[in-house]
């Protein structure tokens, strides 16, 4: 097994970041281990990360900004060299991380995109109109769901049937870093759950405890672009005006309108699953953005300076 392969598997079982993370770094590093032996012309077998320097890094990272690579790909690119060193470091096979005091330039902080309550209201309100057999009560549920809790895509394909306690009116979600948190929901969404699950049972029979709670018309877990397609579909064909139709999309959403009606920092950021109030402060400038807009339309002494 290679250092890299180590690692891979180290940020997998001990460190607990998602797929979607590990394979970013997987194809991160393999592109930086390539670039060093081409250069040094030798093989990527033969590379060594103990003979990398600051300086071998600083010339990559420029190369691939010189290649038109986005500020947020570069920093991805730096920190999983970082994290690949700190990894090094801790099984006493470098003495130094040449990465660590490297910067790149800092990402323009953009408002996440959400949709109006209106636009949400009509996506929620169109399901009849997709019929009442199982992919399309399947679909209208994932909107439901992603909506009414603010989960992440990910968050949604892993739930089970275990997870889910209609009496209760919660989910169990398993997160980032494999940490499981609980979110509520309320009645409408514990009914439209149990319609689906009426609806699942006629076409699969009896689901286990274990079986995941939205599938394919096979029984076989959703998949992310699967997930994707159908999000896309019923906000666009509700007609709803946003430069990204996604899942996230809905996410932003729900955690936009929650801190609108008056739910308190700390409560979003637990149910979005955030480690950090820093990341959930983002949503208090989409409301005061909305607010100021909402001002300079409204208010006569802006609409005279206006």
């Amino acid at each position: 097994m290679t250092i890299l392969e180590r690692y891979l598997n180290y940020i997998t079982a001990e460190q607990a970041l998602s797929a979607a993370t590990v394979d970013a770094y997987r194809r991160d590093l393999k592109a930086w281990i390539e670039y060093l032996s081409r250069n040094a012309e030798i093989s990527p077998e033969e590379f060594d990360p103990a003979l990398v320097t600051a300086a071998d890094i600083r010339v990559y990272i420029a190369s691939l900004t010189a290649n038109s690579r986005s500020r947020a790909t570069v920093r991805r690119h730096l920190q999983a060299i970082r994290s690949f060193y700190r990894f090094l470091l801790k099984t006493n096979q470098v003495k130094a991380n040449p990465a660590a005091d490297i910067t790149t330039a800092r990402l323009n902080r953009t408002l996440p995109v959400f949709i109006d309550p209106a636009e949400t209201a009509a996506v929620l309100d169109n399901a009849a109109d997709y019929g009442d057999d199982f992919i399309a009560i399947r679909d209208s549920l994932m909107v439901d769901i992603f909506y009414s809790t603010g989960i992440r895509e990910s968050e949604l394909i892993s739930l089970r049937i275990r997870d889910i306690d209609l009496k209760a009116g919660e989910l169990k979600v398993l997160g980032k870093r494999n940490k499981h948190r609980i979110v509520p929901f309320g009645p409408a969404l514990g009914r439209a759950i149990d319609s689906y699950l009426t609806v699942r049972q006629e076409v699969f029979g009896t689901a286990m405890p274990d079986d995941p709670l939205l599938v394919r018309t096979d029984g076989k877990p959703l998949y992310r672009s699967l997930v994707y397609r159908v999000i896309h579909r019923r906000l666009s064909d509700a007609g709803v005006h946003a430069r990204r139709l996604s899942p996230h999309v809905l996410r932003h959403s729900f955690a936009t309108d929650m801190l609108n009606n008056g739910a308190g920092l700390n409560t979003v950021a637990g149910l979005l699953g955030h480690e950090s109030l820093s990341t959930t402060q983002i949503y208090t400038h989409v409301t005061l953005s909305d607010m100021q807009h909402n001002y300079q339309l409204a208010h006569p002494r802006a609409q005279k300076r206006r």
